[in-house]
């Protein structure tokens, strides 16, 4: 029962987790993982200061060992001399008391020696961890450097893309309908140009109707000077009768005959 409740949690929590990143605003993830990277690297420095000081503590404590060693050292060799000064002197007691003295220092001296071979390891230790923690916080550091960077080019890309989704989506508004009732921008086009085309048909049959009467009226004129021409070559050869007079041609109406 229990490993049926695990499995479910997680895939509810894999599928909220998928939805909650399909939703997401990619800018404010970005600053989200930027600021995340810049408290990662405080406190790795934090972390590093905490070894380089353990190091410098570690020193100190050593540099206090070593002159405490070194004057360990200086009063033993002190108690051993007054110690041979006494028993030159036949003063037995002062030179057992000296002699005690020296003994004393010297078992202190033998545990100053152990601290300070220790502190000495310990400070090799926490040199070398010194120096891999301001490594890291260097190598961590142009990392920092180089997200940061990243940044302004990922803002670049993702302004970049929020405009070519919008075209994507003006261009598309181009070919589709935007509902049921308002038609596409190529429906109104097709509209238009069919009745472009009939308004220009319509007009030339006008312009076709106008010019057929103007040549007819063109062509009655045409023959009426024709006939005046022929009667007046028929006259001229003696043909006919009188010379008829050329007919008067008014607008598409016959000239009036002349009175016999």
């Amino acid at each position: 029962m229990f490993k049926l409740v695990s499995k479910w949690w997680k895939y509810l929590t894999a599928k909220l987790t998928g939805q909650f990143n399909e939703r997401a605003d990619p800018k404010v993830q970005l600053e989200q993982a930027i600021s995340e990277a810049q408290n990662q690297h405080r406190r790795l420095r934090e972390q590093a200061a905490n070894v380089i000081a353990n190091q410098k503590q570690g020193e100190l404590r050593l540099n206090q060992k070593m002159t405490e060693l070194e004057k360990l050292n200086a009063n033993a060799r002190q108690a051993l001399i007054m110690a041979a000064d006494a028993e030159k002197a036949g003063d037995a007691a002062k030179a057992t008391q000296y002699t005690s003295a020296a003994e004393t220092i010297a078992n202190q001296l033998i545990q100053v020696e152990k601290d300070v071979e220790s502190l000495k390891s310990m400070v090799f230790e926490s040199a070398e961890a010194s120096d891999q923690a301001k490594a890291a916080v260097q190598q961590n550091s142009r990392l920092l450097q180089e997200r940061i960077a990243e940044k302004g080019k990922l803002l670049s890309q993702l302004d970049q893309a929020k405009m070519q989704e919008e075209m994507n989506v003006a261009m598309a508004q181009l070919n589709e309908g935007v509902g049921a009732d308002v038609p596409s921008l190529a429906e109104v086009q097709d509209k238009i140009q069919a009745r472009y085309a009939k308004a220009k048909a319509t007009a030339e049959l006008t312009e076709t109707s106008v010019q057929s009467r103007v040549l007819e009226v063109e062509q009655a004129t045409a023959n009426v000077e024709a006939q005046g021409r022929l009667s007046q070559l028929r006259a001229e050869l003696g043909l006919g009768g009188e010379t008829p007079e050329p007919q008067a041609v008014e607008q598409g109406t016959p000239a009036e005959q002349p009175p016999a």
